[in-house]
């Protein structure tokens, strides 16, 4: 059986902001997702994971869904803070989250409950089991901005669409 260490080595993470703080059309972040999922594919990628939040969390683990049908090797790891982190959101986000937890192969909870450092601890977990980064980032402080931080500073191969 492959130790973690081998596993990590084919494990990608996506990191990205909520749809209110993008500022290019969900047609233009989805397209430039989408390749980059294809290119992860191609270089030998089987697992991605997903920190569930609305935006680019949510949209790659759905494009993550969709290859896995023509993919079946392929395997999606849902990682939600805790368990009531989509109660507030609007139906439509909590129906994509819902179903995204569901069909996950595999899934994490960070915490019971909210607490200060949920965030940080499931971003911590996205990059320490993972060896590549997709990120969608537009340029601002913030968790976003950590967490390709500490995916540099850990080595990952960080493939980041931030502002020119």
């Amino acid at each position: 059986m492959a130790d973690e260490l081998e596993l990590r080595r084919h494990r990608c993470c996506f990191a990205g902001h909520r749809p209110e703080k993008l500022t290019e059309s969900r047609s233009e972040i989805t397209a430039w997702l989408s390749d980059q999922i294809d290119r992860a594919l191609g270089d030998g990628y089987v697992t991605f994971l997903t920190g569930m939040a609305m935006g680019i969390d949510i949209w790659a683990g759905q494009m993550v869904l969709e290859r896995k049908r023509l993919y079946p090797n392929l395997h999606l790891i849902a990682v939600t803070p805790y368990p009531s982190f989509p109660v507030r959101w609007k139906e439509e986000w909590r129906t994509s989250y819902e179903k995204l937890w569901n069909e996950a192969d595999h899934r994490v909870v960070i915490s019971p409950s909210f607490a200060p450092d949920v965030f940080e601890r499931r971003n911590r977990f996205l990059v320490d089991h993972s060896s590549r980064l997709i990120a969608f980032y537009n340029g601002e402080e913030g968790g976003t901005h950590r967490l390709i931080t500490y995916a540099r500073s850990s080595g990952l191969a960080c493939f980041v669409h931030s502002p020119q």
